[in-house]
């Protein structure tokens, strides 16, 4: 372990602690001037200095952080590599069609995935218990799909993940991927998933249908 990995190993320690004081939900008070000085460089705390201490409250890459963290430790004690994600099927707003039938996005997938997917994806909106399990698709091997320019703009790079679709019904599709980009801020309640085929179609299945998404090891 370098002398880097060290120091992150303290941050992460005192994220934790100001994560089990109620730092994910509010800010937190302390009396000590240089906790997690090294925090405040890496922009994963924001403070505010008082008469009597300190406000301090963890940030969007704090939290990532700690989530990353649980996923590997998920993985280092679970024996199975499949993260369970429950919730209902929603209607999306249509821009997953447009992404997923785009040039540069489609070559990856034929050439990574072995097939282009149906235009458009499923939408997933993940349960509460399942919006904090998803961290651990960190602690996963996924299919990589790199970025790429086109039409002068970029377009942002993203993982896949196998998954095993589960209705209600005991109806399953096991040919499909979620698709999760690469941006710390991307919603995490919605999980969007990739098929060869319609899977609306072929599990018979309608907005506010529970399903069960078994996501596997690559």
């Amino acid at each position: 372990m370098t002398r880097v990995e060290i120091a992150h190993r303290g941050e992460l320690t005192v994220l934790k602690l100001l994560a089990l004081e109620g730092g994910l939900d509010r800010d937190v008070k302390t009396t000590c001037p240089d906790l997690g000085a090294d925090l405040d460089a890496a922009g994963l705390v924001e403070r505010e200095t008082v008469s009597d201490g300190q406000w301090v409250a963890i940030t969007e890459a704090g939290e990532q952080s700690l989530r990353s963290e649980y996923g590997d430790y998920q993985r280092i004690f679970d024996s199975e590599a499949d993260v369970e994600l429950r919730g209902t099927l929603t209607s999306g707003i249509g821009e997953g069609q447009h992404y997923v039938s785009l040039t540069g996005y489609a070559r990856q997938f034929r050439d990574r995935l072995d097939y282009e997917p149906h235009p458009g994806t499923l939408n997933v909106a993940l349960d509460d218990d399942s919006i904090r399990r998803r961290s651990a698709l960190s602690g996963l091997d996924p299919i990589p799909i790199d970025g790429w320019e086109g039409d002068d703009r970029t377009y942002g790079s993203a993982f896949c993940y196998p998954v095993t679709i589960e209705t209600d019904d005991g109806a399953t599709c096991d040919a499909a991927y979620a698709i999760v980009p690469k941006r710390t801020h991307h919603e995490e309640d919605q999980l969007e998933i990739i098929a060869p085929t319609k899977l609306r179609t072929d599990l018979e299945i309608a907005d506010d249908d529970p399903l069960i998404i078994h996501v596997e090891e690559n």
